[in-house]
């Protein structure tokens, strides 16, 4: 896809996203977003292209960091709880309460029990938060290992992207596979009818945005809001006001 047709297809979409973000203040919807995916499968890039023309104020980005020690002690949902959306919000996790079941678990920060005490109560949690309300969405990222492997590199040698490569990626890196049995496991006891995950190939990342906010527009039941027409009004006359000489210091004007 040309650059040219990616960016005419986003302006049609990110026109929809505002809607859907009126719809979501003017109704009190409450909408939460999930996304999961393998290191380097494209979640912040899909995050952005959702988020880079609608307000923060109504879709919230949650990246929550590594728990702290408190964190730790607490039931491991209980972190997640209070960043789920009130009314007239659109959460987005950009990874969620599934690192438990992804990450965690293949990288040994959390025991064999604990993983299955995770998958059998997250179906449950799920029927809650839908119960209360929440349009619950998840979207798993999936990335070959060969274009995975490309991006990483693309970050090691792109000074812009290097902040983007821990050594949790490196090390998560070489476990394909271990990642590959613990996704089947995830969508085996989590994939389920009122709550199922939506896989998106992205290797092309930008028919991958396009699908996931064509996807995401067709499964929120919004409506248009009616706006009234905008018309500036008059501006004030200046009067006896004088633009004031102050000696403040001047950005270079380097170009």
């Amino acid at each position: 896809m040309s650059n040219k047709a990616y960016l005419k297809e986003l302006f049609r979409l990110h026109v929809e996203l505002v809607n859907l973000q009126q719809w979501v203040v003017e109704s009190g919807a409450k909408v939460c977003i999930v996304f999961e995916g393998r290191d380097g499968a494209g979640k912040g890039g899909t995050i952005k292209a959702i988020t880079e023309r609608v307000s923060p104020r109504v879709f919230r980005i949650v990246a929550l960091p590594a728990p702290t020690e408190r964190e730790k002690s607490q039931m491991y949902l209980q972190r997640y709880l209070p960043h789920l959306p009130a009314a007239g919000e659109v959460v987005i996790f950009d990874r969620s309460w599934y690192n438990r079941a992804g990450v965690e678990r293949v990288m040994g920060f959390c025991t064999p029990r604990q993983v299955d005490e995770f998958l059998a109560a997250v179906p449950l949690v799920e029927k809650a938060i839908i119960a209360s309300g929440v349009i619950l969405i998840k979207y798993w990222l999936e990335v070959s290992a060969e274009e995975q492997t490309r991006r990483l590199e693309d970050r090691i040698q792109d000074a812009r992207k290097t902040w983007k490569l821990t050594q949790m990626d490196l090390d998560s890196y070489s476990r394909w596979y271990d990642y590959s049995r613990a996704r089947d496991e995830m969508f085996e006891k989590t994939d389920l009818d009122f709550s199922p995950w939506h896989v998106a190939h992205s290797d092309d990342k930008r028919r991958a945005r396009l699908n996931i906010i064509t996807h995401l527009l067709a499964t929120i039941p919004y409506e248009t809001v009616p706006r009234n027409r905008v018309v500036l009004p008059r501006r004030q006359k200046a009067g006896n006001y004088v633009d004031p000489n102050h000696p403040c210091k001047r950005v270079p004007e380097a170009f």
